[in-house]
């Protein structure tokens, strides 16, 4: 197994953990996001450039849901 092959099993395993973790608590939505980074850098590494341009949508997608539950969860809402 090389590096890259790492990685992205690392990430992707990071994402399910973080996705399992969600309804705990925002900072798992947050980690969430940023196992999406890692698998849009891993799409992006391994040359598969469509899979690393959805992983980077799902980013994007998670860090919004994470600002939106921060908001709520804050004591001044």
């Amino acid at each position: 197994m090389d590096a890259v092959t790492a990685f992205g099993l690392f990430a992707v395993s990071f994402m399910l953990l973080c996705y399992m973790m969600e309804d705990r608590a925002p900072f798992w939505t947050l980690l969430f996001a940023i196992g999406c980074l890692m698998g849009s850098a891993y799409g992006f590494l391994q040359g598969a450039w469509p899979f690393g341009l959805v992983e980077l949508a799902w980013f994007v997608v998670a860090l919004r849901k994470w600002v939106g539950l921060r908001h709520r969860v804050s004591p001044g809402a």
